[in-house]
């Protein structure tokens, strides 16, 4: 599909490609509900990283906290305005049962190590991999055109690697001391002109999230307020969410609280230091960029910060993507359902490839 362009984004995009083919950085990216698009452009190949996240530019941060965080220096910032063209509703898309097997066996370690009582959630995940035939420009367009109320970006690092992705989670907002941020959990398929209907696990799962951020949190605000939790769409899904919104402490590092939400009991489990042990020990891959976090670093003022948690996300390597889906297993689980929810998920990044 053509969607018509200014001069200033055709520019923008023939810059980008450019950057692709001659391997230098960059971050393009548009905030959920926002109609602007903001590019940060670094202009070597250096590879740079963030130690406290008191830099400037756009962070690239990994699932594994042992593993460093990118930067991508703002050395040329460019700010535009994306028109958003209705996108014809997807055709059926066809799904692979491969790797079914795995997953189904992987959700019962999960719930037998929740049964024994060292966990009491565990986020599991899986990779699909999918031949491609649009440029990850084209890519990133379409995504942004079909889920304006994510975080949509496109990330390239010759020494990292190129990814996409629509992200429904916000990890933190800090603006003038203030926090802003999310318990985000459950999932059900959106069906037109019906309420989506939460099951008790559901339900319970989304409020252990809020009582684990709580917990987290509060040693390091001066107040904290957690909403009752509400249904909210995200493309083809349901979630429940709750914002949670605080003061930080006058003295606080910004790197103390990042290192208390992350990784969230939404990506990774409950206690989230168990789950980890646990999901790096059995999922049969590394995640490396998915379930980590990315955003602005103090682009706009120095303290301010917008960072969102990678989630409906792609990896894009020459003719083929990477897609990651995965759920949140409770001792409620069902494994065959915990495999369909999997498979809806993995209808958000199909759909756009």
């Amino acid at each position: 599909m053509h969607y018509p362009e200014n001069r200033e984004l055709q520019e923008v995009f023939e810059r980008i490609e450019s950057c692709l083919e001659n391997g230098l950085p960059f971050a393009i990216y548009r905030k959920p509900d926002h109609k602007e698009l903001l590019a940060v452009f670094q202009s070597d190949q250096e590879l740079v990283v963030s130690t406290d996240f008191t830099e400037r530019g756009f962070v690239f941060a990994p699932f594994d906290k042992e593993n460093e965080a990118v930067l991508i220096q703002p050395d040329e910032i460019w700010k535009g305005e994306f028109i958003l063209d209705k996108p014809p509703i997807n055709s059926e898309i066809s799904l692979d049962e491969t790797g079914k097997e795995d997953h189904l066996n992987l959700v019962k370690s999960g719930i037998q190590e929740i049964e024994k009582g060292r966990l009491q959630k565990v986020v599991l995940s899986r990779k699909i991999e999918v031949p491609i035939t649009k440029n990850p420009a084209q890519i990133f367009k379409t995504l942004l055109h079909h889920y304006p109320n994510a975080f949509g970006y496109l990330f390239h690092h010759p020494k990292v690697g190129t990814w996409c992705g629509a992200t429904p989670e916000t990890l933190v907002k800090v603006k003038d001391r203030k926090l802003q941020t999310m318990s985000l959990a459950a999932t059900l398929m959106f069906v037109e002109n019906e309420d989506p209907k939460w099951s008790s696990k559901e339900i319970e799962e989304q409020q252990m999230v809020s009582e684990y951020i709580g917990d987290k949190l509060a040693h390091t605000m001066e107040r904290l307020e957690i909403d009752e939790a509400e249904s909210v769409r995200a493309g083809n899904l349901w979630h429940l969410r709750s914002e949670v919104r605080g003061t930080m402490l006058a003295d606080l590092k910004v790197k103390k609280v990042i290192n208390a939400l992350h990784p969230t009991p939404a990506v990774c489990g409950i206690p989230t230091g168990e789950a980890e042990q646990f999901i790096q020990a059995n999922e049969n891959y590394q995640r490396t960029f998915y379930t980590g976090f990315l955003g602005e670093l103090n682009l706009s003022s120095q303290g301010e910060l917008s960072l969102f948690v990678n989630l409906r996300c792609m990896q894009l390597e020459d003719d083929k993507a990477s897609i990651f889906v995965g759920g949140g297993i409770t001792g409620a689980s069902d494994p065959e359902s915990e495999w369909i929810e999997t498979q809806n998920k993995s209808k958000t990044m199909l759909g756009i490839l």
